[in-house]
């Protein structure tokens, strides 16, 4: 019998095995063909620590050591980006509620024009920024994280789509459309899919909802180079634009509550974002080439869930990381294997509370 079985092979349950494999044995299960296929794989790779709820917030501070010095011989996972966000002139109580929200300063308009030279000057009237947003390399974070968990003796097992789960005496039977395994505790780390393995587990599920996050890829705009542009934000995050190996990858930020799946783009959706989009641009939008969509999971409280199950012994909840699942990774993976080490974590006891599953009961 193993001591861990991680379920789910994103970002935060490549983490928590990584982790978990100090204290004992793990095995980490993924559905899929391969390792991070559906959120981690199809995040907007930002780090921007004021970005989240306090929980999140304080996550990611605690994670930034992490990402700047990963390792002696390892460079930092975090490359400079920035973050800019417009408003047009009837905007302005949501620009402000943004500055205080994001942590941004006001720039006069003919300097965001500087930096970024398809602004429409007769769209923006105001302007804010920092350059404390970075870009993260998701990627190497998650091979990292892969390649430690087989040097601690872990293994990870895709192709491996759970089909009952079974309570034994000293832990528990998890089936899969393929093999079989036992294990004296259980990480549900399933993203999308957390409520559905809590269910099968006889445990009560928390209302984990995911939410469709769509996204387009452009052409760089009028030929230009966008390598030093940083990330663009509509008031109240309306839309996104993020540069992306020499092209813009432009988003409606769209949280529509769908049903577990292989998400894709709703059209409409994204015609609607790339509108707004444009409304502050003077480039129109005459071609995309790809477009693809994610699944953002959430608590109903908007909060990630991370802990014991309160009235199920052995079993962990380690899901509902929403949109900020990357940024705040290292110091979530460290939290989590704390609290199965009976350790005192590193962030604030309330911020613990704040994320614990018991806040439901």
């Amino acid at each position: 019998m193993i001591d861990f079985l991680v379920i789910g092979g994103g970002v935060a349950g490549i983490g928590a095995a990584a982790h978990l494999a100090e204290l004992g044995s793990v095995v980490l299960l993924e559905r899929e063909d391969a390792l991070g296929f559906h959120a981690s794989g199809r995040s907007a790779a930002m780090f921007e620590e004021d970005y989240g709820p306090a929980p999140i917030k304080a996550l990611s501070q605690a994670s930034r050591a992490f990402f700047d010095a990963p390792g002696a011989a390892c460079d930092s996972y975090l490359s400079p980006r920035g973050l800019m966000l417009v408003a047009r002139a009837d905007q302005r109580a949501g620009f402000e509620a943004d500055l205080t929200e994001l942590d941004l300063h006001e720039i006069p308009v003919s300097e965001a024009l500087a930096r970024v030279p398809i602004l429409n000057p007769y769209s923006v009237a105001f302007a804010a920024a920092h350059e404390t947003a970075t870009d993260i390399d998701t990627d190497r974070l998650m091979g990292d994280w892969t390649k430690l968990l087989r040097q601690r003796g872990g293994e990870t097992r895709t192709r491996q789509e759970v089909t009952a789960i079974t309570r034994l005496d000293a832990g528990w039977r998890v089936e899969t459309r393929s093999d079989s395994f036992e294990a004296r505790q259980i990480v549900n780390a399933a993203g999308a899919w957390a409520d559905i393995i809590a269910e099968m587990a006889g445990v009560a599920p928390l209302g984990i909802q995911p939410r469709r996050r769509s996204m387009a890829q452009l052409p760089a705009p009028g030929g230009h180079d966008v390598s030093n542009w940083p990330m663009l934000m509509g008031v109240h995050e309306a839309w996104y634009a993020k540069p992306q190996a020499g092209k813009l990858l432009v988003s409606p930020a769209d949280a529509e509550p769908v049903p577990p799946q292989d998400a894709w783009a709703d059209d409409m959706v994204l015609a609607e974002g790339l509108a707004r989009y444009e409304e502050m641009v003077t480039t129109p939008v005459t071609r995309l080439e790809t477009s693809w969509a994610g699944l953002r999971s959430f608590a109903p409280d908007g909060v990630p869930v991370f802990g014991a199950d309160p009235r199920q012994s052995g079993f962990w909840w380690y899901a509902g990381q929403g949109g900020y699942g990357f940024q705040s990774a290292p110091a979530s993976a460290r939290l989590l294997r704390d609290l199965v080490a009976r350790r005192t974590p590193e962030i604030d006891a309330d911020m613990v509370a704040a994320l614990s599953p018991e806040r439901f009961t």
